[in-house]
């Protein structure tokens, strides 16, 4: 009497399989697509805007006391590994120290959220502000439906300090870096893309986590050898030792922790 049980049983954990399934390859695709302590920008059409931006500089809301705003150009790379730059803003109005990110046609990815979370902490430690009066909103100005990976988490932590204590940010100035929860900067990846397209956009000088003003570049070849009565063909890649200043054609200085980049970047009023 009840054998039509067993089917219905079955089809359900045919479709929960399914789901797990197809959550494990969106995560996958994301992983593959972000890569490793990358920023990507995820387009949401074919139309790319110019590797050219406005810097917003630093504001204040006459209608309310204690409002301030900062900008950051940050250097990212498209999901082609093509370097580009947006530009982030931070907001502190008086609040409930909420920590918010602007999603309107936008989505942050969790490692991004993460980023957030922790230069809104950091920068707390370093200016000594209580944030829990304060919200702080991050927006990113760009022309894309998805942004990820931590390699923003240095300019974030900056731009919220600038917000902090009413600093403006020199825009000839660009970071990467992710951010830790100490302050130090962690590595990331890409830097040559990054620092072309910080080039590209007039700037003069580019701060890279220690280690990384030069990186190893591998350019794919085709070997091919007679072998007998067949040709045997393989694919090679050939590393290259690539100095990022002579390649990009700009300045680029290491920085150990968030205070060291801070002494390239606030400009007092």
């Amino acid at each position: 009497m009840y054998r039509y049980r067993r089917p219905q049983k079955r089809r359900r954990r045919l479709r929960t399989l399914s789901y797990l399934i197809f959550a494990m390859l969106v995560f996958l695709l994301g992983y593959y697509i972000g890569g490793m302590n990358e920023t990507i920008v995820i387009y949401h059409n074919e139309t790319r805007p110019l590797n050219i931006v406005t810097y917003i500089p630093y504001l204040v809301n006459e209608s309310y006391s204690n409002v301030s705003y900062a900008s950051i150009i940050i250097p990212a790379v498209d999901e082609e590994g093509n370097g580009l730059t947006t530009v982030l803003t931070v907001q502190a109005i008086p609040g409930e120290g909420r920590v918010l990110a602007n999603i309107d046609r936008l989505l942050f990815w969790t490692d991004t959220q993460n980023s957030i979370r922790t230069s809104s902490k950091v920068a707390s430690n370093i200016t000594g502000i209580d944030l829990s009066n304060y919200d702080i909103i991050y927006t990113i100005k760009t022309n894309a439906t998805a942004v990820e990976g931590p390699s923003a988490g240095a300019a974030l932590t900056i731009a919220t300090i600038a917000a902090l204590e009413h600093k403006r940010i020199d825009p000839k100035v660009l970071i990467t870096g992710a951010v830790n929860h100490d302050g130090t900067i962690g590595p990331v990846g890409q830097i040559l893309p990054k620092a072309e397209a910080a080039k590209d956009i007039g700037a003069r000088l580019f701060l890279v986590p220690l280690l990384q003003s030069q990186e190893v570049t591998y350019k794919t070849s085709r070997y091919c050898e007679q072998i007998g009565p067949a040709q045997i063909c393989t694919t090679e890649k050939v590393p290259k030792k690539v100095n990022i200043s002579e390649e990009a054609g700009i300045e680029v200085v290491e920085v150990e922790n968030i205070q060291e980049a801070l002494e390239y970047f606030l400009v007092e009023e």
